[in-house]
């Protein structure tokens, strides 16, 4: 049996073969963005819970950084928090807020070696400043204003790339469906100008911080219209009305 998809096919009535592959991939895109929520979760929203700050507030501390602190105390008081222990944080950020200065490094050199040059360090490749010695501590260790502006380019192109080949996906697939044409219009457009608005409001956050309700709502936006993408196409494939004149799968 051929799998062939007619123009103006319904979702009801593909073959089951398309069915199964579409039903597979939507699945997992599902899956892959309830662990993208989870992963912000961890890293975003519960540290700076922790501190007794907001969503918005994490976000504008994110993409305008912490303009009173270097970046290194903002990880430690944020992100970081749980790695270190309050003794170790609290020698760190004391010598921070003394000048950072090479001749006190020494004392708080060892921290750093037993605490983080696992990851930071240019053997694990992982995308994260090294802190294997004053040079390289020395360099977080200025007031915090956000990532650079090349930070945001490479960090942007990827999600734009990434997430539009996504609902380029998830569109067609929902395109299918059985929805009146004005919102599925809509819906199909929608995650893109989510995407817009949140990654544009990135940039724009690290001048304005009040922009970061604009990254908040876009994220919000975007999850909606990707839930709707997923879940109508799954109803009416699998338990939606069969369409009659639709071929035997």
């Amino acid at each position: 049996m051929e799998l062939h998809i007619r123009a103006g096919s319904s979702l009801s009535a593909l073959p089951a073969p398309a069915k199964v592959l579409f039903t597979c991939f939507l699945i997992t895109i599902g899956l892959g963005y309830l662990a993208a929520i989870y992963y912000l979760f961890t890293i975003d929203v519960d540290p700076h819970e922790k501190m007794g700050m907001s969503v918005v507030n994490g976000i504008e501390m994110k993409y305008h950084g912490e303009r009173g602190n270097t970046r290194l105390e903002a990880a430690l008081r944020g992100v970081m928090a749980g790695r270190i222990s309050p003794e170790d944080r609290a020698k760190v950020i004391d010598w921070l807020r003394n000048g950072a200065a090479k001749e006190g490094f020494a004392a708080v050199g060892p921290i750093f070696d037993k605490d983080c040059t696992v990851c930071h360090s240019a053997k694990s490749g992982l995308p994260i400043p090294p802190l294997t010695g004053f040079e390289e501590v020395s360099k977080v260790a200025r007031v915090d204003t956000g990532p650079s502006l090349s930070d945001l380019a490479r960090v942007s192109h990827i999600h734009l790339f990434g997430i539009s080949l996504i609902f380029a996906l998830t569109g067609a697939i929902f395109a299918l469906s059985r929805v009146p044409r004005n919102w599925k219009t809509l819906i199909i457009a929608l995650p893109y100008l989510s995407i817009w608005a949140d990654i544009g409001s990135w940039w724009i956050t690290k001048y304005q911080p009040l922009f970061a309700y604009i990254v908040l709502s876009g994220g919000g936006l975007m999850g909606v219209s990707l839930a709707a993408q997923l879940l109508i196409p799954l109803w009416q494939m699998w338990l939606g009305p069969r369409d009659q004149t639709a071929p035997a799968g």
